[in-house]
C-alpha cells in the first residue's frame, strides 16, 4: 500500500511539472515574440514578401472558416497598402480534393492581387515545413507572416530559432468563440512540438525540391 502511494505521489508531482512546462514554454513563446507581431497595417514595415500560412477553407457541413478568411484579408490588405511586392502561399497538399494553396491562391486574386505575384508552395504541410522552406525554396530572407496572433508567435518562434529575419502581421481573431478556445488549446501542444522540433528532434520538412521563383512588384 505504501509503494502504491508513493508511485501516485511521483505521478501527481511529475504531471503538475508537466503541465508546468508546458504553461512556461506557452509564455516564453509569447513573449519573446511580442515586439514582432503587428496588428495595424498602417505600421507594418515594408518587406519584400509575406508568407501566408494555410488552413482549411471550410470546416464540417461546407461552413465557412473565418480563420482562413481573415488571412486572406489581412494578406491583400498588406498588398493594397504596398506593404510587400510578392505573397508567398504555403499550405496542405493533400490530395486532389483538398489543396489548400490554390485555394489561398485564387481567393486572392479574387481580394485583388495580382496572380503574377503570387508564389505557391503546395509543401507547407506543417508550419515548420511552411517557414523552413520559405527561405530554402523561396530564397525570403526578411519578410512578413501572416496568420492569427496565436498561430504566428509559434511560426515566429520557429523562424527565428532559425536565423530568420521576420515579423509578423496578425489577422483578426474569433475571440471568444468555441473554435477560438479550440484552437488555443491545441496549440499548447503545437508549441511543445515545435520546441522539440527546433531543439531536441532536429526536424526537417517532409520536402524540400528545386528552388522556385517569386515574382516581386516593381
Amino acid at each position: 500500500m505504501r509503494l502504491f502511494l508513493l508511485m501516485i505521489k511521483w505521478i501527481v508531482i511529475l504531471c503538475i511539472i508537466g503541465i508546468l512546462s508546458v504553461y512556461l514554454l506557452d509564455r516564453y513563446i509569447d513573449f519573446t515574440t511580442q515586439d514582432a507581431i503587428y496588428t495595424d497595417v498602417k505600421t507594418v514595415p515594408h518587406k519584400k514578401a509575406a508568407l501566408l500560412l494555410g488552413t482549411a477553407k471550410y470546416i464540417a457541413k461546407g461552413k465557412k472558416n473565418y480563420f482562413y478568411v481573415y488571412r486572406i484579408r489581412a494578406a491583400a490588405a498588406l498588398w493594397k497598402a504596398g506593404k510587400v511586392d510578392a505573397i508567398v502561399v504555403s499550405g496542405d497538399n493533400a490530395s486532389k480534393y483538398y489543396n489548400e494553396t490554390i485555394r489561398m491562391e485564387k481567393d486572392l486574386v479574387k481580394a485583388g492581387v495580382p496572380k503574377k505575384y503570387i508564389a505557391a508552395d503546395y509543401a507547407g504541410f506543417r508550419t515548420l515545413d511552411s517557414v523552413v522552406r520559405a527561405e530554402a525554396v523561396f530564397d525570403l530572407e526578411d519578410y512578413i507572416i501572416v496568420s492569427q496572433k496565436f498561430h504566428l508567435e509559434r511560426a515566429l518562434f520557429i523562424a527565428k530559432a532559425k536565423g530568420q529575419k521576420v515579423i509578423g502581421f496578425a489577422a483578426k481573431e474569433l475571440e471568444g468563440t468555441k473554435a477560438a478556445r479550440k484552437m488555443r488549446m491545441r496549440e499548447y501542444l503545437a508549441r511543445v512540438k515545435a520546441f522539440l522540433d527546433v531543439y531536441i528532434l532536429g526536424t526537417e520538412p517532409r520536402f524540400y525540391g528545386k528552388k522556385e521563383k517569386v515574382n516581386y512588384r516593381k
